[in-house]
C-alpha cells in the first residue's frame, strides 16, 4: 500500500510518499480502503518529532479518515466489505489502507461526501468528548473557544450553538471574525487588538464563562482562570503556547472552579468506542439537520501532502485541510 511517511523529523518537506506493507489485520478490527485523511495539528507536532505515537500505535501519521471496508476481522459482525465509512484512529491515516478497532468505526455522517467525512472524526469526537462528557455544556451557559476558525473551533462553534450554548471566540483578524459569527458566535474576539479576559467579561455582565476549551495551555493559563464564571470548568486540549505556566490558585479557589486536561489519543480503545457511539446517536442528527456541517478548508491530493501541512500552518486557513487518495 501507499503510505506517506517521515524518515526524520523536521518541516513539510521531511514527509514523501512510499510503499509499505499493508496492516495486519486483527480479529475486532476493520480494514479501510481510505479515501481521505484528515489533517490535524497533532500530525504537525508528530511530524517535528514533538508528539510520538503511543506505545504499539502506528507510527504513520493521521488520526482520522473516510473510506470503504475492505475486510472485517473474525470478531467483527457490525460491518460488511464495500461499507463506507469514517473512523477515529490513534495513528496510520495517512495511507491507503488502515486497520482500525471496529468500535472506532461509524458510518459517515448524513449528507456529508467521502472527502468531507475524513476532517469529522477527530474535531467531532474532540470537541463532544471534552464538551459534553467531561465539562457537561448546557444550556444557556456560556462557552469561551480559543481559535475560533480552527477545524476544533468551527466545529464547536456550531454544536454548542446548536445545543443552546452561548459562544465566545477568539480568532486573528477582521476576516475570521466574521466567519466565526457566521457560524454561530455571539462574539468574536480578535486576539491581535483585544484582551480576551476583558472583552468576555464586557460580554457576560461581569459573570465570566462557565467553561472554556483552551488549547494554548501555559501562556493563557492565568487570563482562562480570570475568565471563568462561578463554578467554571477549563478544558484544556492542547499546548501551543507552551508547557508550563503559573497558576493563581486564589482566584480558582474563589471561583469553585475546575481544571481538566486531556488528551483523545491517549484514550484506550474501550473509551474511544464509548465516545464514537455517542457521536453517532447524539451529533450526526445535529449534522443531518443542517446545524452542523463539516468546515473545509482545502482538499489535497496526497502528492501535495507537502503543500497541506503547509496550509494548516497558515494564518488565514479555516477549517479543516483534507487529503485525498483518489
Amino acid at each position: 500500500m501507499r503510505a506517506v511517511v517521515n524518515d526524520s523529523p523536521g518541516g513539510p518537506e521531511v514527509l514523501r510518499l512510499a510503499e509499505i506493507p499493508d496492516p495486519a489485520l486483527q480479529a475486532d478490527e476493520v480494514l479501510i480502503d481510505v479515501v481521505a485523511s484528515g489533517v490535524n495539528r497533532a500530525d504537525l507536532l508528530q511530524r517535528q518529532g514533538f508528539y510520538p505515537p503511543p506505545v504499539g500505535a502506528s507510527t504513520i501519521l493521521g488520526l482520522e479518515c473516510s473510506g470503504r471496508i475492505a475486510d472485517v476481522g473474525r470478531d467483527v459482525d457490525r460491518w460488511r466489505p464495500g461499507d463506507e465509512v469514517c473512523a477515529l484512529l490513534t495513528g496510520g491515516g495517512y495511507a491507503s489502507r488502515v486497520a482500525v478497532p471496529a468500535g472506532q468505526v461509524m458510518p459517515l455522517p448524513p449528507g456529508v461526501s467521502l472527502d468531507e467525512a475524513a476532517g469529522v472524526p477527530e474535531v467531532a469526537a474532540t470537541v463532544y468528548s471534552n464538551l459534553a462528557m467531561t465539562a457537561h455544556l448546557a444550556p444557556p451557559e456560556w462557552l469561551l473557544i480559543h481559535g475560533g476558525a480552527s477545524g476544533i473551533g468551527t466545529f464547536a462553534t456550531q454544536w454548542a450553538n446548536a445545543i443552546g450554548a452561548k459562544v465566545i471566540v477568539t480568532t486573528g483578524g477582521p476576516g475570521k471574525q466574521e466567519f466565526c459569527r457566521s457560524l454561530g458566535a455571539e462574539v468574536a474576539i480578535d486576539y491581535h487588538v483585544d484582551d480576551f479576559t476583558d472583552a468576555v467579561l464586557d460580554a457576560t455582565g461581569g459573570a465570566g464563562v462557565d467553561v472554556i476549551l483552551d488549547i494554548m495551555g501555559a501562556k493563557y493559563l492565568d487570563a482562562n482562570v480570570a475568565s471563568l464564571a462561578l463554578r467554571g470548568r477549563l478544558v484544556i486540549i492542547g499546548l501551543q503556547g507552551g508547557v508550563k505556566g503559573e497558576l493563581n490558585l486564589g482566584q480558582l479557589l474563589i471561583r469553585g472552579g475546575t481544571i481538566h486536561a486531556t488528551s483523545l489519543r491517549a484514550r484506550s480503545a474501550a473509551e474511544k468506542a464509548d465516545i464514537c457511539t455517542q457521536l453517532v446517536t447524539e451529533v450526526w442528527p445535529l449534522i443531518g439537520n443542517g446545524q452542523v456541517r463539516p468546515i473545509i478548508d482545502d482538499v489535497v491530493p496526497v502528492e501535495n501532502v507537502i503543500r497541506a501541512h503547509e496550509r494548516l500552518d497558515q494564518p488565514d486557513h479555516r477549517g479543516k485541510v483534507v487529503l485525498s487518495w483518489t
